[in-house]
């Protein structure tokens, strides 16, 4: 009998004791977290792939790993030009897979790999949110906008003919008043 494997439920060791591989697309807009940054008609999707396996090194216990790939164009805010700016994702990573917390913590010193903790019910969809988030700029411009940037400021001529503005008081007058009062 053949194991059907969910990406919301997944059990890691099975899955990877049996080399399956499970691929989908996730919604944009059904990622909760992701979903609050998006600009525009976020209408695209998240592509993904997930394999595992068990490798065995020599002198060393078997060792559970979950490759993922993710690709996705994720539609933000430019923050140049303040337009929709499509910022292209793509991800290929393994992760090694530790029995509990303390193991995780021990290996993830060692490891070049991220390494998470073994569970019979991981949680595919949240891994590859957490992935996503984690490959965006911390800044989304283009690499050139497609639009003028807009100036909307007064270049200042320098010459105090300044008829629209009142003139201020010097803050200083009343110090400097002060000060010759003094003597």
């Amino acid at each position: 009998m053949k194991t059907e494997f969910k990406p919301q439920r997944l059990d890691v060791r099975t899955f990877a004791e049996t080399g399956e591989t499970l691929s989908g697309t996730i919604a944009l807009r059904s990622l909760e977290r992701l979903s609050e940054l998006l600009h525009g008609a976020a209408d695209g999707e998240v592509r993904w792939q997930a394999r595992g396996e068990i490798q065995q090194r020599l002198g060393a216990p078997e060792e559970v790993w979950l490759d993922l790939r993710i690709e996705a164009d994720v539609p933000l805010e430019c923050q140049r030009c303040l337009d929709t700016v499509a910022i292209p994702v793509l991800i290929d990573r393994p992760f090694l897979f530790a029995a509990d917390e303390k193991a995780a913590a021990e290996l993830d010193a060692e490891s070049d790999e991220d390494v998470l903790v073994l569970s019979r019910a991981f949680d595919l969809g949240a891994l590859i949110e957490d992935e996503v988030l984690l490959a965006l700029p911390i800044v989304p411009r283009h690499e050139t906008c497609p639009q003028p940037i807009p100036v909307s400021f007064e270049a200042d001529t320098g010459n105090g003919d300044d008829a629209s503005e009142p003139a201020r008081p010097n803050p200083f007058a009343k110090l400097a008043a002060l000060k010759k009062s003094d003597k």
